[in-house]
Formats: structure tokens, C-alpha cells, sequence
């Protein structure tokens, strides 16, 4: 089983690099045969086999002999290992539906996470359905484990409303130079997906993060003080890590003060 859901997530990954680049030249993900964004030949099947082809081919393309982008495998392998990190937990259906909403919501941040990182925007045609499918979870998931009462949803939804709400006063206090509306958006999915404290620290983790690596890039040279630096990656590795070790972070965190 472990197999074929790494597998499933390796194909997933192929599929995601699809829609990214995609997104930007504005094409459809769901039309058309893939072909080398350099010579635009079309790809035959021995070229698509996730992680495998990038290597087969030294990672160049079969036909121009340019240089394919790092970005593809390792995009799949992410999706592939992080696909199988829900599974020890399947029991119920309930457990099955929260498998799937992990699934989606990993496609999401990855796709998010690279494309920020590319090309410094978060789309709204990727943020606005996850917001949305986040948040018909929530009301799912809530209306059916606590029998009807929607009073656990006030969590989500508030950290949603208060992550929003910091990430929207740094926007208008810096006039965008700082961070982007695409970045208030981002803030809620992650509080609709995370909830309270988990949030604090996804978010806390995503500025440490930034910070550590934005000083690495301005000793380096690679950047100065007025370079343009994607918020968004940070964010999603923040979530990631909130999400696999929170309650750990949290428990340690509290425990220095007790």
C-alpha cells in the first residue's frame, strides 16, 4: 500500500509541475500534451515517468538537449513522501476524509510554495479554491464529530480572521512593499487548515525562516536590503512544519515558563 500511494504521489508531483507552469503561460492543465518548455516538442511517454526520466535523461531534454529544471523531481518526490505521512491513521472513513483533505491540501501548498518562489505572486486561481475547500471541511468535519455544533469551527475561522487582519495591517502600514494581498489570502488557508496555537506557530517559524535566510542572501551578496524576497515559500514550510510538530513546539515553548 505504501507503495502504490508513493507512487500515486509521484504522479501527482508530475501533475502539479503541470499546472504550474501552466499557470503562468496561462494554458490549459487540463488539454494538450506536455512538451519541453524549450523546443516545444511534444513529450512521448519515456519522457514522463516521474523522477525516473529527469534521471535517465541526465536531465536534459531527449530532443534540444537543454537543461530541465530541478524543480520536476523534485517537486514529485515531495508530493510522494508527503502523500504517505497521513496513512498510519486510517481507520474509519472519517480518517479516510482526512487523508484526502491532506492530499489536497499538499497540492496546494506545493503549488503555491513554487510558483511564489518563481514568479513572486500567489494566483488566485490556486489560493481562492483552497480557502474554500478549507473551509467546507471545516463545516463538514465539525458538523460531523461534534454532532451538529459548529462551535469548534469558531477556532479556524477566527485564526483566519486575525491572521488575515495582522498580514493585512503590515500590507497597509508598508503600502505592499512588505507583503502582498496574496499573502493575507495565503494566512487564512493556513489558519482554516492549522487552527489555533498551530497558527502562531507556522507563522512565527515563517518569519524566523525568512529572516535567517533573507540575512544569508544580503552577506551573500545575492541580495540587498531593497531586493524583493517571495514570502509565500516561507509560509508554506512554516505550515508544514506547524502541522507535523505544533503541539511539540508548543509544549516546549509553554514548558520554559513552568
Amino acid at each position: 500500500m505504501y507503495f502504490f500511494i508513493f507512487l500515486f504521489g509521484l504522479i501527482t508531483g508530475s501533475f502539479l509541475n503541470c499546472i504550474i507552469y501552466r499557470l503562468q503561460t496561462g494554458g490549459s492543465f487540463l488539454k494538450g500534451r506536455s512538451f519541453c518548455p524549450h523546443c516545444r516538442h511534444e513529450l512521448s511517454w519515456q519522457d514522463l515517468i516521474p523522477v525516473l526520466s529527469f534521471f535517465i535523461l541526465r536531465g536534459k531534454c531527449r530532443y534540444c538537449k537543454k537543461t530541465i529544471s530541478w524543480q520536476y523531481p523534485l517537486v514529485e518526490l515531495a508530493t510522494g513522501f508527503l502523500f504517505l505521512f497521513p496513512l498510519l491513521n486510517i481507520y474509519t472513513m472519517v480518517d479516510l476524509l482526512r487523508v484526502v483533505f491532506w492530499w489536497v491540501i499538499c497540492c496546494f501548498l506545493i503549488v503555491i510554495f513554487v510558483y511564489d518562489l518563481k514568479h513572486y505572486i500567489i494566483p488566485d486561481k490556486v489560493i481562492c479554491p483552497a480557502i474554500f475547500i478549507a473551509l467546507i471541511y471545516q463545516l463538514f468535519i465539525n458538523w460531523k464529530l461534534a454532532a451538529g455544533n459548529l462551535q469548534p469551527l469558531l477556532n479556524p475561522l477566527l485564526s483566519a480572521i486575525l491572521a488575515s487582519a495582522f498580514f493585512l495591517a503590515i500590507v497597509l502600514i508598508s503600502r505592499g512593499k512588505w507583503m502582498g494581498v496574496g499573502d493575507i489570502k495565503l494566512a487564512a488557508f493556513m489558519s482554516l487548515f492549522l487552527g489555533f496555537p498551530n497558527i502562531l506557530v507556522a507563522l512565527f517559524l515563517a518569519f524566523f525562516i525568512g529572516a535567517i535566510i533573507g540575512l544569508g542572501l544580503i552577506f551573500s551578496g545575492k541580495r540587498t536590503l531593497n531586493s524583493e524576497v517571495p514570502f509565500g515559500p516561507f509560509l508554506v514550510l512554516g505550515t508544514f512544519i506547524a502541522f507535523f510538530w505544533g503541539s511539540q513546539i508548543n509544549n516546549w515553548y509553554f514548558s520554559l515558563f513552568l
